[in-house]
């Protein structure tokens, strides 16, 4: 079978902000190659999300679950094959990038901002290897003024926070505010331990497991730095 590789490589930044972005209301969903998520959560962000990019060696379970994939994307290496997968999925588009300096998830990223979107949903992006786990969460802020990007697992729900966030919760939800290095000038309103001017610095001060004081509206503000909530699910 002819070799489809679409050699490319997007290097960031590609829009100066979300405003660029034509296409912004249409989710993509990035199947990533970690540990895989409950059928539920699969099936209820294929619903939301009209285009479906794999990242490299994950095909070989996405290719099990009777998914439409839109875009397979990866340096492939490792005697993985992306052609075998052609026949299975129609109009199947294969993006092969195989700069090293950057993860799969990057450069999914890098890819997505091209194609002119601006919101993305991770699944498969925890799990598995700690190593790949830990830079996919950390990764997240750099494209925060590009794309809106939600990681999420059966278990918590991960997204960075612009400077002055708010969003309703009900009473005891946990969510932790996780500094990528250090973050200062933290202020929250209707959380069980406030927050005032506080600096969080990562592997020295955090700040897990909070919780919300009551039904209504969590407000919390920052002045530097990168801040990522993650939400627990019940």
């Amino acid at each position: 079978m002819k070799n489809k590789f679409l050699s490319l490589y997007f290097k960031p930044p590609l829009m100066t902000s979300l405003k660029d972005c034509d296409t912004h209301k249409k989710d993509v969903l990035i199947i990533a190659n970690g540990a895989s998520c409950s059928q539920g959560l699969l099936d209820q962000e294929l619903k939301n999300s009209p285009i479906v990019v794999v990242l490299d060696s994950a095909m070989e379970r996405v290719n099990t679950l009777g998914v439409k994939v839109d875009y397979l994307l990866g340096d492939f290496d490792r005697d993985f094959d992306p052609n075998t997968y052609l026949s299975n999925h129609k109009n199947l588009q294969i993006i092969h990038t195989p700069d090293q300096n950057f993860t799969d998830l990057e450069k999914a990223f890098d890819f997505i901002i091209s194609k002119g979107f601006s919101q993305v949903r991770v699944l498969w992006a925890t799990g598995r290897r700690t190593d790949h786990t830990i830079n996919n969460i950390a990764n997240i802020v750099r494209y925060k003024h590009h794309l809106k990007i939600t990681l999420l697992d059966d278990y918590t729900t991960i997204y960075p926070l612009d400077k002055d966030f708010k969003k309703w919760y009900k009473k005891d939800s946990i969510i932790s505010l996780i500094p990528i290095t250090q973050v200062s000038g933290i202020f929250s309103q209707n959380l069980v331990y406030p927050l005032k001017d506080s600096c969080l610095i990562l592997g020295y001060q955090n700040g897990s497991s909070n919780q919300v004081s009551q039904d209504g509206i969590v407000h919390i503000t920052h002045k530097e730095g990168d801040l990522i909530l993650m939400e627990s699910i019940p």
